[in-house]
């Protein structure tokens, strides 16, 4: 029993003389609340528009209402992000329903209307973040509004997610196109938006009956990060990217259906990743990329997916210093390889090869040590899911067999090589093989971080114990790899 809840007769004097002065010198809840908006208030504009700028939309606005210090606070932020997301129920049905959306755009328009509002503005707007869905009703007002404020000088930087409620697996092509046209005349009717457009996210669009080229990179000439997923010009077709004038940083496609991507000329291209791609052969291809530097490549081969040669892929790059290579459990998309990759491979820092199946053979992956010299990180991931059943492949997907790569390493030693990270490490004795044959090549590897396997929501259901070494099992582990030769530090990340 507390002693705010004892009974007075069992309270001791000084147990009354202390809660009465507890209670003499504590605000009632109205006054410490008043007490601290005023402190919030004393605040400056700066600190405050910081604070303000954490919050999304629509409870920044609701700020405005808390005193008149505040009144004019969300209208002097020049960096604004409003996502048709806050404006849905929370939970959200899943799929989310056609009613909820409408009312959702109705809120996110008056939201954009409110913080573009001339009367209300006091400064311009450096960078305006909007999410929205595709509805032609709303995209009107949205592109006239934001239009309107690029114009006018109030708007400097666009950025926009179009988002679409279908699933990727339920969305007919005939959908998908009309999405491309209904993008295409969004463009057209207002054309300011494109100009000062400088991230663009689009989901289930197919250009087959448009130039995907002419909307893309000549309409959005300020673009610099553009993400596709499932965009494209229709299942296996041919798509060239030539533009010399772009300011294209980053470019991220998902399950894009092209047979073949060429990346002719984008000199200011710096990360490109691609993550599950249709291609029966070499699925993309780069002229000038002076500037490119990180690569991320990602996917599980189906069955008429041929394998093909990393250093045919690579040949035009000069600069990649971060590759990732993704298999995602199953047979491996590249072909054994080894000097070839030398040229590619030349300046390249750090390397992540992950996704390969538990029963695979690792060895293969030193090939490509030899090749990069100057490799400092090197990060090898063991792909293990109990969801991940052979039923649920059968048809799809290729039969998995291990890798057996024929190596000459030649006494070759990775002399920059300081740090080995291995998720998914289960203690096997083909891994302790390979951390060994690691340490072998590299004398300044300082540090290995272990790492337990990376499961999914679905794996989380079959409730499987983890593999990963328990407490008492570590220092066996770290000293098996060792050996009584090394000395690296090892770590232990579960």
């Amino acid at each position: 029993m507390t002693l705010a809840t004892m009974p007075p007769h069992k309270r001791s004097r000084d147990e009354e003389d202390s809660l009465s002065t507890a209670t003499a010198t504590t605000p009632p809840p109205q006054k410490r609340s008043k007490e601290e908006e005023d402190r919030l208030s004393m605040l400056t504009d700066d600190i405050l528009l910081s604070i303000l700028g954490r919050l999304d939309s629509r409870m920044a606005v609701r700020t405005s209402v808390l005193s008149t210090r505040w009144k004019h606070l969300p209208w002097l932020l020049t960096e604004l992000t409003i996502d048709v997301k806050d404006f849905l129920p929370d939970p959200c049905p899943d799929p989310v329903e056609e009613n909820h959306i409408d009312q959702a755009m109705v809120s996110l328009t008056k939201a954009t209307r409110s913080f573009l509002a001339n009367q209300h503005r006091e400064s311009a707007v450096s960078n305006l973040d909007l999410r929205l869905y595709l509805i032609n009703t709303f995209m009107c007002e949205i592109g006239s509004l934001v239009g309107d404020a690029v114009d006018g000088g109030l708007l400097k930087d666009f950025e926009l997610a179009v988002l679409d409620k279908t699933d990727p697996r339920d969305c007919s092509d005939e959908n998908m196109l009309q999405r491309a046209k209904e993008m295409d005349g969004f463009f057209s009717a207002y054309p300011s938006v494109p100009h000062c457009l400088t991230w663009l996210s689009l989901q289930n669009v197919n250009f087959g009956n448009l130039d995907m080229h002419h909307v893309l990179f000549e309409c959005c000439k300020e673009l610099k990060h553009l993400s596709l997923y499932q965009c494209d010009t229709g299942f296996w077709s041919l798509f060239k990217i030539d533009a010399p004038s772009s300011k294209l940083c980053v470019l991220e496609l998902i399950k894009c259906r092209f047979g073949r991507l060429e990346v002719v000329c984008l000199p200011k291209l710096e990360k490109l990743s691609w993550d599950v791609w249709v291609s029966e052969g070499v699925p993309l291809a780069f002229g000038s990329v002076p500037s490119l530097e990180e690569l991320e490549l990602s996917c599980g081969a189906i069955c008429d997916q041929n394998a093909f040669k990393l250093s045919e892929l690579l040949h035009g790059t000069t600069s990649i210093h971060t590759l990732t290579l993704d298999f995602q459990g199953e047979k491996l998309w590249v072909l054994p390889e080894m000097k070839q990759l030398c040229t590619a491979f030349n300046k390249l820092r750090e390397l992540r090869v992950r996704g390969i199946f538990v029963e695979f053979d690792i060895l293969w992956t030193s090939a490509f040590l030899v090749a990069a010299p100057s490799l400092e990180v090197l990060q090898i991931e063991v792909w293990e899911h109990p969801c991940d059943a052979d039923d649920d492949r059968e048809g799809s997907f290729s039969e998995r067999r291990s890798p057996h790569w024929e190596m000459d390493f030649q006494d070759s030693k990775n002399l920059m090589l300081n740090e080995l990270e291995f998720v998914g490490f289960k203690s096997l004795e083909e891994q302790f093989t390979f951390i060994r044959s690691i340490l072998q090549r590299s004398p300044n590897l300082e540090k290995i971080v272990l790492k337990r396997e990376e499961q999914c929501d679905y794996c989380d259901a079959f409730d499987v114990p983890s593999k990963f070494p328990k407490k008492d099992e570590q220092d066996m582990v770290a000293g098996r790899i060792r050996g009584g030769i090394f000395s690296p530090q090892i770590i232990f990340d579960d």
